[in-house]
């Protein structure tokens, strides 16, 4: 059994690993951080070291924790949202964390559309988690 978090490096990816490492230590679960990108013209070489970069700190951070983990970047051509339901399935995941970010009124309307896909579509629950405000 596993914890599963999508981080991206923004405040509510940040939000998801926090909460989803709070979640690994309260169950006594792995927790498995998946960075999924889709790739393509806009994911160029620099995009690519700067996301290495941010993951080797969440590495050296979890490692300090001693929290027993595993850091997946993912780049295969997949919404984020498959890249998470499929690492849930294959790692018999107890629990998604996502973060999500604030919407204007007219965005409220419509949820992420990644965000909306794993909510209907997760085998196993998914927690949604908002930055604190700054």
């Amino acid at each position: 059994m596993s914890i599963i978090v999508g981080y991206i490096p923004t405040r509510e990816g940040r939000a998801a690993l926090g909460a989803a490492r709070n979640e690994a230590l309260l169950r006594k679960s792995k927790l498995i951080v998946v960075n999924s990108h889709r790739g393509g013209r806009d994911y160029d070489a620099a995009e690519a070291q700067r996301f290495e970069d941010e993951l080797a700190k969440v590495q050296q951070e979890l490692d300090e924790a001693g929290l027993e983990h595993e850091v997946r970047a993912l780049v295969r051509g997949n919404e984020p949202a498959e890249d998470l339901i499929e690492v849930a399935d294959e790692s018999d995941g107890e629990i998604i964390v996502i973060g999500l970010r604030r919407r204007t009124p007219i965005g409220k309307l419509i949820l992420g559309s990644n965000a909306q896909r794993i909510l209907l579509d997760a085998r196993c629950p998914v927690l949604a988690v908002k930055a604190t405000e700054e």
